[in-house]
């Protein structure tokens, strides 16, 4: 079904309403950094998850789970801890709790108060700045190739391009919209910032939800488990796995047992075990500095931040699954024939498209290509936020004009967005697929950041000097790696890239001064992280008697385990419940109840205790008077 006047009318609609509220907010957003940068930490927890929701209901990300979903069944539910989609549960736990307790703006002013002002602080808070623009710019890249090839399915060029003054190959077609679209994305956040990004992101929020019970609704009425059984291959419907996938596409849509090689997952149990031992480290290491620790430093305060990023699992999982379940066996049932037809060269990550284009009518394709596009723009514009963040507020007012008055930051911080989305558009243009950018950033790029950004909760020996060099020897692997293991899964050589990173962390902590010890014990008493503090925590209570150390390590890492199981059963209830699979889904219902009484009474229920800060601990007489 080609789009109608009234789809036209919807998305054109959406789009006028995004520039509307950029202008609407610019005001109140221009009055500081932190109004720009974190809504001057008025938002409430609520709104902040569903802003992170919709951030991460991105449409590249929806097109690669439907692809997921199509070739790997239900143990494509287990694929996306490649992120790890977990590490919301670590930051629910406790991470986004002592990150908030920092008060700062970004991820690298937190570096100061961490490691200091020395030599070692600056080189580690420069290093940080280097990967959080690489980090964006990949992530830019990545949205602007999704919506790119999600348009062109739409909008033939054949139907526009007589009115075009120029001639585009049909290689660059999906570019060109990717540009139209990252323009549009880009003025409202650079109007609004995090003001803006939140306000369009609930509004976002509500449109992709009821977009995803349409398609579950249309799934389930047109496709029966009958009909699913006969196109997809035994073990399909399970979750569970054995030391290899042991599905076999050869008599149904051989095309895809090409996929499923050329993806490297064919030892699942092997990709499995490498999947949960980098996602724990990933998880513990806590949130890279993106749009994700942004949205934890706008919370309020320490107990909303925690909050906010419980809610993120609720409110996103069970709506996302529904879309992605009820695309996928929309797919499954009747597009086989034409994959078939078409055979290896047919693009999976055009299933996503072709079954909207297909399936749904016109009025709800509006609102659901609005949906989309929303849950694009949402997600590109919560991660050029993220840039002018860094470069203006950790290197332009640190470095280069610490004396720039508010109007010169904010033209500072508009120029800095519109620069980087025009840099990852150039790199948009190299790039294959979304599948091959994804792995890159979550497996090489974030695997060299693992190891030193661990190291600083957890060991007080840990310095800036070791922060640098295992961040450099991190990122110099990242770069290096994919040329020396060109046909190799990204995530198999994880451990090597983690064994250098963390090999150039500990010696070049082991080799250089400790932070200094005042630096440590304001960090400590603030923080009041657990992990080896042991000597840093015996200065605290010799100056400070009544100060209590964080006890909390066991009962965290129990919760951890609990949200875990209860972050996957959000994940395969909506799948059982589109594929009609009644069993499954009592099931995990039960397993859901449980673990969310577990979380309740062991986390919910001592959430004031955990974010107790310094400011329970008496200050001495003399800092009272320094103050």
């Amino acid at each position: 079904m080609e789009l109608q006047a009234l789809d036209l009318v919807i998305i054109g609609l959406y789009l006028l309403s995004t520039v509307i509220v950029g202008l609407w907010l610019k005001k109140q957003a221009s009055k500081n950094m932190s109004s720009y940068f974190l809504g001057g930490n008025t938002l409430p927890w609520y709104m902040l998850g569903l802003s992170n929701a919709s951030g991460m209901f991105d449409i590249s990300g929806t097109m690669w789970m439907v692809y997921l979903g199509f070739v790997y069944g239900l143990k494509s539910v287990w694929i996306p801890w490649l992120w790890p989609v977990f590490n919301q549960i670590f930051l629910m736990i406790y991470l986004s709790v002592w990150l908030r307790k920092s008060n700062v703006l970004t991820g690298a002013e937190w570096i100061r108060i961490r490691f200091g002002d020395g030599l070692g602080g600056r080189l580690s808070h420069m290093v940080v700045v280097v990967f959080a623009i690489l980090s964006v710019l990949g992530f830019l890249s990545y949205g602007f190739i999704g919506i790119g090839k999600f348009i062109e399915i739409f909008v033939p060029w054949d139907s526009i391009s007589a009115y075009v003054p120029f001639e585009v190959s049909a290689e660059n077609v999906p570019k060109l919209y990717g540009i139209a679209f990252t323009a549009i994305a880009t003025f409202y956040v650079v109007m609004g910032g995090m003001l803006s990004i939140v306000w369009t992101d609930v509004i976002q929020f509500f449109i992709m939800t009821l977009s995803a019970l349409v398609i579950a609704g249309i799934a389930m009425s047109k496709v029966s488990p009958e009909m699913l059984d006969a196109i997809t291959p035994e073990g399909w419907s399970n979750p569970f796995f054995g030391l290899s996938l042991d599905m076999d596409w050869s008599g149904l849509i051989p095309a895809v047992n090409e996929k499923i090689d050329s993806d490297g997952f064919s030892l699942f149990s092997l990709f499995f075990m490498m999947m949960l031992f980098k996602g724990i480290f990933a998880s513990m290491a806590g949130p890279a500095p993106n749009f994700d620790m942004q949205k934890v430093l706008s919370t309020k305060s320490p107990k909303e931040a925690a909050k906010m990023s419980g809610f993120v699992s609720l409110v996103l999982l069970f709506p996302r699954y529904l879309m992605i379940t009820g695309f996928t066996v929309l797919a499954l049932v009747f597009f086989s024939d034409t994959i078939n037809t078409t055979g290896s060269s047919f693009d999976f990550e055009n299933i996503l498209p072709m079954a909207i284009k297909e399936f749904v009518p016109s009025g709800l394709m509006g609102l659901l290509l609005a949906g989309l596009l929303a849950a694009f723009m949402s997600t590109f514009a919560s991660t050029v936020n993220a840039a002018p963040a860094y470069i203006v507020n950790d290197i332009y007012l640190r470095y280069i004009n610490p004396k720039a008055g508010r109007k010169l930051q904010m033209r500072a911080s508009y120029l800095i967005s519109t620069l980087v989305v025009v840099i990852s558009t150039i790199i948009g243009f190299y790039v294959q697929d979304i599948n091959s950018v994804l792995q890159w950033i979550v497996s090489a790029l974030y695997g060299g950041y693992i190891a030193a950004n661990m190291l600083k909760w957890y060991w007080w020996r840990f310095n800036g000097y070791g922060f640098f060099w295992g961040m450099a020897a991190g990122i110099l692997a990242a770069m290096v790696f994919p040329m020396i293991f060109p046909n190799t899964l990204e995530l198999y050589y994880f451990p090597l890239l983690f064994a250098v990173s963390l090999a150039g962390s500990i010696l070049g902590s082991l080799l250089t001064p400790p932070t200094e010890e005042e630096t440590l014990i304001a960090f400590y008493r603030k923080v009041r992280p657990w992990g080896f503090w042991k000597p840093v925590h015996d200065k605290v209570i010799a100056q400070y008697p009544s100060f209590k150390g964080n006890k909390d390590f066991k009962r965290d890492m129990v919760n951890v385990a609990v949200g875990i199981v209860w972050q996957t059963t959000l994940t395969i209830m909506p799948v059982y419940i589109v594929i009609k699979e009644g069993m499954g889904f009592a099931a995990t219902a039960v397993i859901f109840l449980i673990s969310a009484l577990i979380l309740k009474k062991n986390w919910w229920d001592n959430l004031d205790k955990a974010c107790e800060t310094d400011e329970s601990t008496p200050i001495r007489k003399e800092e009272a008077l320094a103050e």
